[in-house]
């Protein structure tokens, strides 16, 4: 009896442990994702990341999925306008190069109707705050660069 209750207790704490990875710190985290504000957030980090780095000559690891609306904008508009691009591989959770690692977070503050884009590059990042006022994303303040 002693051993078939220990057996329970085993199974039920095995039921407890988790093997799925935690979640990921970067990405998109904004609830309503309507694809034309994101879209115009993410040219906006294009033209910032265009004047800190020069396309045809700078090639970014990205470093985590980017399939949300912000990340497909970005890597596609990223490409676009020269950059190499090497993409992350969800299986292995790595890439292969010696590109510049690049993350980013999109997040928004529900109170204040603000949102903000802060993208990493290697140990460097750029933030940006945005509002949105009469149907529209607007920039909210200037490029911040943390170097």
């Amino acid at each position: 009896m002693k051993i078939l209750a220990l057996l329970f207790i085993i199974i039920g704490l095995s039921g407890c442990a988790t093997t799925q990875p935690n979640p990921s710190p970067y990405g998109n985290f904004v609830i309503d994702q309507i694809a034309n504000d994101q879209q115009k957030m993410a040219n906006d980090t294009i033209e910032q990341l265009v004047s800190l780095y020069p396309p045809a000559k700078t090639q970014f690891e990205l470093k985590h999925s980017m399939t949300d609306v912000f990340g497909a904008a970005l890597v596609a508009g990223m490409r676009d306008r020269g950059f190499a691009i090497l993409e992350f591989n969800p299986v292995t959770e790595e890439t292969d190069g010696d590109g510049l690692p690049l993350r980013y977070v999109v997040d928004q503050f529900t109170d204040a109707n603000l949102y903000r884009i802060t993208v990493l590059i290697g140990d460097q990042s750029i933030t940006r705050a945005y509002t949105k006022q009469n149907g529209t994303v607007l920039p909210a303040g200037y490029w911040v660069r943390k170097e």
